[in-house]
């Protein structure tokens, strides 16, 4: 439609102009209107995720509701993959993802320090707790406790353990009970097992004597907690170690089979880590993604509806880490986003860690 010699009057302009103003984020800078009309040029933002296509649905859903003309090109794929895919689309100088968020924090605080991630401070980083940000690149975005799970059909009320000696002592008494029937990641081919296990060996003084027990019950090994879940629920194994505590508890409300455990001594909580690609060909979008998955709005979604623990310290429901923590107190052992994650992945140290795994299990 078109209108003939209509000259807006002083009013009509400035109207236009707080609906445009208005677009940006209440407490954001005015100038992130640069950053939204970039965005919106760009029309989409790509990004490879490790978290289920499915439970980020509300997510999706409400950005695009909230930036129109911008969608999401969403792939999830397990953390290996999203690490391995994004290298070599980097090396090859070819399309890849403008952000990244990935539950394996040590995979991507490699890839941040191996100058793959832009220097971004987002306008949401002061609500983040200190440990859950680095350098301006790489930003914690859940409060995710890690989990045991057990079959509440099959196993008894005292045999759930409290502690991680609990679980070493169940596996060694209970061994005809527990024969084959113990799942966990696959530290060889899992990026997030790897790392939840090395922390553990800095954590637990005992943890060889855990692996050692597990190893001893012929432990079910996998790269998906999915599948642990799956055959914790059918029976198939009793219980699983080292399990992603914001899908079981999701899995929990509409399963009766899975019952869940947060261990007194120390519960390790994981983060999943974002950043904007250095080489974003959407790198606007990347950055309204980043900025979305952090802000209360976004934060409130993925707390309620996309089931992960909120990060934020000014978020205090039920589905918070605020609440988690105040619940299990000083047992709460938050990973920390720092380079002392990437002392785990060189290659000497990981391949004897590794192999020190597998003899202890005694596969090899």
């Amino acid at each position: 439609m078109r209108f003939a010699n209509f000259t807006p009057s002083l009013a009509c302009l400035a109207l236009i102009a707080v609906v445009a103003h208005a677009q940006v984020p209440a407490g954001y800078p005015a100038d992130y209107k640069a950053i939204l009309d970039g965005a919106k040029k760009e029309g989409k933002v790509v990004v490879y995720s490790t978290t289920d296509a499915k439970l980020v649905q509300p997510l999706i859903k409400d950005f695009e509701a909230a930036f129109p003309g911008v969608k999401v090109e969403y792939t999830d794929m397990n953390s290996t993959e999203v690490y391995n895919r994004f290298i070599s689309e980097n090396a090859a100088n070819a399309a890849s993802a403008d952000a990244v968020w990935s539950s394996s924090m040590d995979l991507q605080l490699k890839l941040a320090s191996d100058g793959l991630a832009m220097t971004y401070k987002s306008p949401e980083s002061a609500a983040l707790p200190d440990w859950a940000r680095w350098k301006d690149m790489v930003y914690a975005t859940t409060f995710e406790p890690i989990a045991i799970i057990y079959n509440k059909r099959l196993v008894t009320a005292d045999e759930v353990p409290k502690t991680h000696a609990d679980f070493t002592r169940l596996l060694n008494t209970k061994a005809d009970k527990f024969q084959k029937k113990v799942t966990t990641y696959d530290a060889e081919k899992s990026g997030v097992g790897f790392m939840l296990v090395n922390q553990d060996a800095k954590l637990n003084p005992a943890f060889w004597d855990l692996v050692k027990a597990m190893g001893a019950r012929g432990v079910n090994m996998q790269s998906s907690t999915g599948t642990m879940m799956e055959r914790v629920s059918s029976g198939e194994n009793l219980i699983g170690y080292n399990i992603l505590g914001s899908y079981a508890l999701t899995r929990a409300k509409k399963d009766p089979s899975i019952g869940i455990a947060f261990t007194t001594d120390y519960n390790l909580v994981l983060s999943r880590l974002a950043f904007v690609a250095k080489n974003a060909k959407n790198p606007n979008a990347g950055k309204l993604w980043v900025d979305y998955l952090l802000s209360k709005r976004g934060q409130t979604i993925t707390a309620e509806q996309a089931e992960l623990y909120s990060i934020r310290t000014d978020i205090t429901g039920k589905d918070s880490g605020v609440a988690f923590a105040k619940q299990l107190g000083s047992a709460v052992k938050p990973i920390p986003v720092s380079t002392d994650l990437l002392a785990g992945l060189d290659q000497t140290k990981r391949l004897q860690f590794l192999k020190q795994w597998q003899t202890t299990l005694g596969r090899k």
